[in-house]
């Protein structure tokens, strides 16, 4: 016996959210050498129930895996983001989707080797911008101090 299962057929019969599993039997024989077809019947039904504990199996696995994040760091991150976008809203007199392509990667500086290097980087990345930086630099140099690099997700099994 074969098990298969299909999404949108159940989507399109109207029935529950979830896949509906479809038995087939297979070609060509189908008693499995039993001549009591109560024995059969009785093989088919333990067989089906195999089945189905086989595909909820399956989709407990797929559901086992979940991805970690540090949301305290992601939050911090979030916050530090906002900030930039308001401070640089007002070094360049504009709202964001006015303001030109400045692209400052937090953590690209966090690879920076030293404070100085960092600034330099900021330096070359607000080059265009016609008001004074070094206030903004200063205090976004502040508030990195102490900020972790983000890794990539984690995964880790339940």
């Amino acid at each position: 016996m074969s098990v298969a299962t299909g999404g949108s057929e159940a989507a399109a019969a109207g029935g529950g959210g979830g896949n509906r599993v479809f038995f087939q039997t297979p070609r060509g024989g189908g008693g499995g050498g039993s001549s009591s077809s109560g024995g059969s019947s009785r093989e088919d039904s333990v067989s089906a129930a195999a089945a189905v504990v086989q595909v909820q199996q399956r989709r407990h696995q797929q559901g086992k895996v979940t991805v970690k994040y540090d949301r305290k760091e992601l939050r911090k991150r979030l916050v530090l983001e906002e900030w930039i976008v308001e401070q640089l809203g007002q070094l360049y007199g504009c709202e964001e989707e006015e303001m030109p392509d400045v692209e400052i990667d937090i953590d690209d500086l966090l690879d920076a080797a030293n404070e100085e290097e960092r600034a330099l980087k900021l330096q070359e990345t607000l080059v265009d911008c016609y008001k004074p930086t070094e206030e903004f630099i200063k205090e976004l140099l502040t508030r990195i101090r102490g900020m972790r690099k983000l890794s990539p997700p984690q995964k880790k099994s339940i």
